[in-house]
């Protein structure tokens, strides 16, 4: 072997060598940065949620958009806690609290007695959102991934 072939392997074995370990850094870096955020989204929907309960008691009585927006916090709050024992994002969940969303919105126009296209199209939304969520449990059960998938 020659003293060229030499050095391009010993810079090859290096180059490979620094890339193992930017991989190591890099992998830990986003790891870290999941967990901080997790525990932040987690905090916050807590807090949010025990603001909810403070108001709730306060007032005396609970209304449905309470009583929603506090289901919103469970779905958040569940998302946060599987996407911490699996790494992936229960994008079923999120379709989930998009829809009761929505139905906070329809609620609150029929509370103001606006009955008009707009609830018709917010139906429509949730409509979709339904179909989708069909759409996304079909896929998960005729195509499962090779891990642990809670979609």
């Amino acid at each position: 072997m020659s003293l060229q072939n030499r050095n391009v392997d010993t810079n090859s074995k290096r180059l490979l060598g620094v890339e193992k370990w930017t991989d190591l850094v890099g992998n830990l870096l986003v790891s870290i940065f999941h967990r901080i955020t997790l525990f932040g989204i987690g905090a916050a929907t807590a807090w949010s949620s025990a603001e909810t309960f403070q108001s709730i008691f306060l007032k005396g009585t609970s209304s449905i958009q309470d009583l929603l927006l506090l289901f919103i916090y469970l779905e958040i709050g569940a998302m946060v806690g599987i996407y911490f024992k699996t790494n992936h994002m229960p994008v079923r969940f999120l379709i989930y609290v998009a829809i009761t969303a929505v139905t906070r919105l329809i609620i609150d126009l029929v509370n103001k007695h606006e009955a008009n296209m707009e609830i018709f199209l917010l139906g429509l939304t949730i409509l979709i959102l339904a179909l989708a969520n069909a759409l996304v449990r079909y896929a998960s059960h005729k195509f499962p991934s090779n891990t642990n998938d809670v979609n």
